[in-house]
Formats: C-alpha cells, sequence, structure tokens
C-alpha cells in the first residue's frame, strides 16, 4: 500500500479501523474514565472510543508515508442527528489537509465515508494537534498555539507509541 496514492491510503486505511473496532467508552474498556490507546493496545482489545480510532488512523497513515505537517488530530463538538440537532458531544476526528489551502478530508468513525470539513457541517472544531504542536481551530497553515507537550494525554501516547514501534 506504500505505493498507493494519499486518498487510497485514507480509505483504506479509515474503512480497515471502522470495520475492526468496536466502539466502546474507556470506562468499559480500560476501566477508567479518560485513556488515550496506542495503535496495538486498541487492537488488542478490539474496542475504542473516538479517540483511539484517531490516534490508531494517525500513526498507520505516519507509517504510510503521509506527512505528519498533513494530518491533524481535531477536538470537535459533534452534533449528534445531523446538524439541526441541539445534542453535542465531545468527538475527535482526524484531517487530512493534501495542500496547505486546502479544505481537509475528514476520517471519523461515525460515518464511512471520508468527506471534506465543509460536507461535515455537523462538526464544529475547537482545537488540533499532531506530534508538531497544538493549533487554534484547523486551518493547515495556522500557527500552533503551544507545543505538544501541553497535552499530558498526547504526551503519554506518545511515550507507548514509540515502545510499540512508531516514530
Amino acid at each position: 500500500m506504500k505505493n498507493a496514492t494519499p486518498e487510497q491510503k485514507l480509505k483504506r486505511v479509515n474503512e480497515f479501523f471502522n470495520r475492526r473496532i468496536e466502539f466502546g467508552d474507556d470506562q468499559g474498556i480500560w476501566g477508567r474514565s479518560d485513556y488515550w490507546s496506542a495503535p496495538a493496545e486498541t487492537m488488542g482489545k478490539g474496542r475504542g472510543d473516538c479517540e483511539d480510532f484517531v490516534i490508531a488512523k494517525y500513526f498507520s497513515l505516519l507509517d504510510l508515508d503521509i506527512p505528519d505537517n498533513q494530518l491533524r488530530l481535531i477536538y470537535v463538538r459533534a452534533r449528534l442527528g445531523g446538524p439541526g440537532s441541539a445534542v453535542q458531544q465531545a468527538h475527535m476526528v482526524l484531517a487530512y489537509y493534501p495542500t496547505p489551502e486546502s479544505d481537509p478530508l475528514i476520517l471519523d468513525n461515525l460515518i464511512t465515508d471520508i468527506r471534506p470539513a465543509q460536507r461535515r457541517p455537523d462538526l464544529a472544531p475547537v482545537f488540533s494537534f499532531n506530534r508538531q504542536g497544538v493549533f487554534v481551530g484547523v486551518a493547515a497553515g495556522g500557527q500552533a498555539s503551544g507545543g505538544p507537550e501541553r497535552l499530558s494525554a498526547w504526551q503519554d501516547l506518545l511515550l507507548r507509541a514509540k515502545r510499540e514501534g512508531f516514530n
């Protein structure tokens, strides 16, 4: 799959995890209220919450030579039931930026297809991050508002992912 186009890689990775991982909450899986699992942990359990799906997709795409600066993990407020719904929930998705100016493509465990962010009015971005930093909003060219060390769960996860062989 290393020779596939970026879009083919996105599609295959998104489908792989969306089909093979069952959604579950951290309390039921890990016995704690919030835990960001490394990819091998998620695969070992066969279950995960939205962060776990995103983390597994992120590291898989990095391993398939998608550059880190083209990927962002994005915390969003998701409107359950569509953009007109009053019911909101904290959620995480993965964004891929083909170019810094482009509308990112959104990989999500809630829907099967990958859509441009403009076609996801049910998601309201809060902040985004990757190994390079934490960003206000989602614009690819945006300046980091701080280093990734600001997120302790992310730092802990990066150490565990490194032990799994992800650099």
